[in-house]
């Protein structure tokens, strides 16, 4: 039997029964004793209304609960007053419980979303009209060298004219931004409306070290090519050489007459087969830089490398009167790296410095290790000699130059080869030919 059915049955005769108890005792003079009871039908008259709006106030809660995200509550209090309450709760939990769920799927997503967004290379964020960050992830913070943004106008420090534009480029299109520290920005823009704001999103890539990397293979593939066309020509050159002494040793020179002839003509056999030879080894020179190895990552201790590496140079460097410096301040930090290639580069970036201070009076070399405000590893080896003048600047990396006079021009293209296999860069950052000497900056990520 439904029991709502029956309460309602019940105050609904109980509140008859007073009534007309009431009404009998004031037809019969008893005016006092019905207004007694009074109280008792305007009681039982409010009970049946707060009985009968249950309903209601359980609509409003539910909807209450809907509005403000409670899905906590759970209606089942009333499940005994019958079938189509028991009903009635069941879909209201119901529908609490799929909101519920939608509600943590959302959630789940959007930390998914997130958490890409703050693990991917590419920079990521968004400001809205007002040029406030709604969203940024680290990557972006360190292509544009800061650590802190709330307001894309804050740019105009580091980037000059960067807020600009980004606030002028309209939704899918893509612009070139070249940073003071030389790097090339790829800049992409869309633009979203979110809850009735327009909110503008931009991805920012460094498109330098793709660039360097293709020039890079363009350079090996050069290389491979004339390595290949000069030993094919100059191998068999050597091999003719080799039989023309034997001929001129062992059937020329015993049968003629000429000795000062035949002098001569060993001696430009000599000659010729010196400099084929010496093209030989020049080209074998850059071997390493076609063929050089994947490195072969661990943790290496930043300081310790360095101190290493200082420690090869200690004698040479008090020989040569060239006063040596080393700060690091960065002592506990370890980077994923090939060791073996990095104290190549470093090994090789200090003789450079070296050789660079051969006429200098007061010589001084520094090797200075930090964290930059984007958390990279920065290593400065910074020497005090005349410096680079601007026309070798543009072409120091390039292999096959050289300002030495012994130089094979490989070095420096090695160096930077291995620092961009190990995910860094490496600058030069010299002021000029003016005496300030130069500064070789190597950027690692930890």
């Amino acid at each position: 039997m439904n029991r709502f059915s029956v309460n309602i049955s019940l105050r609904v005769l109980l509140l008859t029964f007073t009534l007309a108890t009431s009404t009998w005792l004031y037809m019969h003079g008893m005016t006092p004793l019905s207004l007694l009871l009074f109280p008792l039908v305007v009681l039982q008259m409010y009970g049946i209304y707060h009985y009968l709006n249950r309903i209601n106030r359980k609509l409003t809660l539910f909807l209450e609960s809907i509005r403000y995200e409670d899905f906590s509550i759970r209606f089942s209090g009333d499940n005994k007053l019958g079938k189509s309450f028991r009903m009635l709760n069941h879909q209201f939990n119901e529908v609490l419980e799929a909101f519920r769920q939608t509600r943590a799927e959302k959630e789940a997503n959007l930390k998914y979303i997130d958490t890409i967004i703050q693990h991917i290379s590419i920079g990521v964020f968004s400001f809205d009209s007002e040029g406030h960050i709604e969203l940024i992830n680290p990557a972006a913070f360190r292509l544009m060298g800061i650590y802190r943004l709330r307001n894309i106008s804050e740019l105009k420090s580091m980037h000059p004219g960067l807020a600009e534009l980004l606030r002028e480029l309209s939704s899918g299109n893509k612009t070139l931004y070249a940073t003071t520290q030389g790097q090339q920005l790829s800049i992409h823009a869309a633009t979203v409306r979110l809850q009735g704001r327009l909110i503008k999103l931009i991805s920012i890539q460094n498109i330098h070290s793709e660039l360097q990397k293709k020039e890079l293979e363009a350079w090996q593939n050069l290389t491979k090519i004339l390595r290949h066309e000069i030993m094919n020509s100059v191998t068999p050159i050597v091999s003719l050489i080799g039989t023309m002494k034997e001929i001129v040793d062992l059937d020329i020179a015993p049968t003629s007459g000429s000795h000062e002839g035949i002098a001569d003509l060993q001696e430009a056999l000599l000659t010729v087969e010196s400099r084929s030879k010496g093209i030989m080894n020049f080209v074998n020179a850059y071997r390493d830089y076609t063929t050089l190895p994947q490195p072969q990552f661990t943790r290496v201790n930043i300081k310790s490398l360095v101190a290493t590496v200082s420690s090869l140079f200690q004698a040479d460097m008090k020989q040569a009167n060239i006063r040596f410096l080393l700060e690091v301040d960065a002592e506990n930090v370890e980077i994923h790296a090939d060791i073996s290639q990095l104290q190549m580069v470093l090994i090789n970036l200090v003789k450079n410095a070296m050789d660079a201070l051969e006429q200098t009076s007061n010589a001084s070399i520094q090797i200075k290790v930090y964290l930059n405000n984007v958390q990279q590893i920065c290593i400065e080896i910074t020497d005090n000699g005349p410096g680079i003048d601007t026309e070798a600047m543009n072409k120091i990396f390039i292999p096959f130059f050289t300002t030495k006079k012994t130089g094979s021009g490989i070095g420096l293209s090695l160096s930077q080869q291995i620092i961009q296999m190990h995910g860094g860069q490496l600058k030069v950052l010299s002021p000029g030919n003016n005496g300030n000497g130069s500064t070789f900056l190597i950027l690692l990520n930890t």
